[in-house]
């Protein structure tokens, strides 16, 4: 139902000591086929015939890449009163590994009052296009309430292996009140299952990008102490955020702090506690979030994502932070 494509780089046996990445994000049957026959590296295309559910996979970077690896920003926060009308367009280049597989992009607008919507658009390059042209994008919009991000719209949809996977959601009060997931989850007999209370005080993902600090020091440690109840249409999971240290960086529309928070996954429901890749994210300490502010605004957006995986680190870091989004 499902193809996922993947790729592993070998070293050749005449440079041993040329670096070797294993990149497979699958364990099931596939196929290889090899290009390249050169003095130094070969690479080897494996398609699996199953996408796996949890891990790093390419369509795992569109949730990484649109939100849900964004979900590691903080989404609970005190309220907020935007001074003015914002438009704000952030550009990421994503690495795996120190590879280069692709760009995402926010457009972010906050309004006065509190409205927000924000647009999310990925695609993969690099290597990766090989064996895919996977794109995706994904919005969500909603209102920076009292206590908390109150988004009222998501959706997300991309393409990956030619295969189309689609979520749209409704939610209200923190409360999912109509989802669409398309195509279904395949049924597991591990699968920890969903129940009404899963979707119940929760945030999408791409909301959870937006970090409102209510008054005082918009860059302070106080932004990374929450823990955020995420739903991202599939699996029902908590991510704990907790100060790490201040960094400086510099990009387009922006040089200055940045406020680093780790964090740490939490799997609630949809998961499948018995997976490899379940396990190694559940103890991976190798998960970072770079704040900085959007503008003059009191709010923080994600200038660099750090999420270790099982074959190094994905990364997504901004070269444009800030100016008009297009």
């Amino acid at each position: 139902m499902y193809v996922e494509d993947s790729m592993r780089m070998t070293d050749s046996p005449t440079a041993a000591s040329c670096r070797k990445v294993d990149a497979v994000f699958g364990e099931n049957d596939a196929t290889t086929t090899t290009y390249g026959a050169g003095p130094r590296t070969r690479i080897r295309i494996r398609r699996h015939k199953r996408l796996p559910e949890t891990g790093v996979t390419i369509s795992h970077f569109f949730r990484s890449a649109l939100g849900a690896s964004l979900l590691i920003a903080a989404g609970l926060a005190p309220s907020l009163a935007v001074a003015a009308s914002t438009r704000t367009a952030i550009n990421y280049g994503v690495t795996l590994a120190g590879f280069p597989i692709g760009t995402a992009n926010l457009a972010i607008n906050l309004s006065d009052g509190g409205p927000y919507k924000i647009d999310a658009s990925a695609k993969v390059g690099g290597l990766i296009r090989l064996i895919s042209d996977g794109r995706g994008s994904a919005s969500s919009s909603g209102k920076l309430g009292s206590s908390q991000v109150r988004p009222t719209a998501y959706t997300l949809t991309s393409v990956a292996g030619k295969k189309p996977q689609s979520v749209q959601m409704a939610l209200a009060g923190g409360n999912v009140t109509a989802l669409q997931l398309q195509p279904d989850l395949p049924p597991r007999k591990d699968r920890v299952p969903l129940t009404d209370a899963d979707k119940h005080g929760v945030i999408d993902p791409l909301s959870a990008v937006l970090v409102p600090v209510n008054g005082g020091a918009v860059l302070d440690a106080s932004a990374c102490r929450r823990s955020l109840p995420v739903f991202d249409g599939a699996q029902r999971f908590d991510i704990k955020l907790s100060y790490a240290r201040t960094e400086q960086v510099s990009g387009k529309g922006y040089a200055g702090p940045a406020i680093v928070c780790s964090a740490r996954y939490v799997p609630i429901a949809g998961h499948r506690p018995s997976r490899s890749q379940t396990k190694f994210m559940v103890d991976n300490r190798d998960i970072e979030l770079w704040l900085a502010p959007i503008g003059e605004t009191h709010v923080l957006a994600p200038f660099k994502i750090i999420i270790g995986t099982q074959i190094g680190r994905l990364t997504l870091t901004a070269s444009r932070f800030g100016g008009d989004a297009d």
